[in-house]
């Protein structure tokens, strides 16, 4: 049966890439293998629901400089470590990072399935997050400078005359500007505007 989670695998021993992406594509998952960090850090930024198998030790460099190398690029892709000597500091600081899971090479078919069950929760939620933070930043973006200072000011719970007096303009003007604003964003209450600054506000990346 296909699933829509997309899969890579990042693994310096080209024997265990080609390992993983068998199996995994036996269970109907659509798979891209790589054996070296630049290889995968030059692909372009992937849309699809999908997550990453990162072995932990990369030849001279470890998985975990890749984790906090996705997190500074801003990419929230979820993480499952793979490890054949995976030992508890490391463990831990992947874990803190935001990783998933980690598992133990040879990895278990079973324990791996269930780790791409959860990847895959936790990539549509991922993805939800992004699209609503573009969807926000956009719909604000079509705001003047003067209609994002009263947008911010009517978040924040001031009322017309307040706004008035903090920008030195009349309070029939700041009534003009805020219908416009809730017109040009989409929303009907403060409440919703609220909600659209703080979707529009970035998260932290997590793997």
């Amino acid at each position: 049966m296909p699933h829509d989670l997309h899969v890579f695998v990042l693994d310096d021993e080209p024997l265990v890439v080609e390992t993983l992406a068998l199996m995994l594509r036996a269970n109907g998952f659509p798979v891209e293998g790589f054996t070296s960090p630049a290889a995968f850090l030059e692909r372009p930024p992937c849309d699809d629901i999908a997550c990453l198998l990162l072995d932990l030790r990369l030849g001279g460099q470890s998985g975990l400089d890749v984790q906090d190398d996705l997190r500074r690029r801003g990419y929230s892709l979820p993480i499952v470590f793979l490890s054949g000597k995976g030992d508890v500091p490391s463990t831990a600081r992947a874990m803190r990072e935001g990783a998933l899971d980690f598992l133990v090479k040879p990895v278990d078919e079973p324990q791996l399935l269930e780790a791409l069950a959860r990847a895959r929760e936790k990539a549509v939620a991922q993805q939800h997050e992004t699209r609503t933070q573009r969807d926000a930043t956009a719909r604000l973006a079509l705001l003047t400078k003067r209609e994002r200072e009263i947008c911010d000011l009517v978040a924040q719970g001031m009322l017309n005359k307040q706004i008035a007096y903090e920008l030195g303009i009349s309070e029939d003007t700041v009534k003009v500007h805020r219908g416009r604003v809730m017109h040009k964003v989409h929303v009907d209450s403060v409440a919703a505007l609220v909600r659209l600054l703080s979707d529009s506000q970035p998260r932290r990346s997590s793997s």
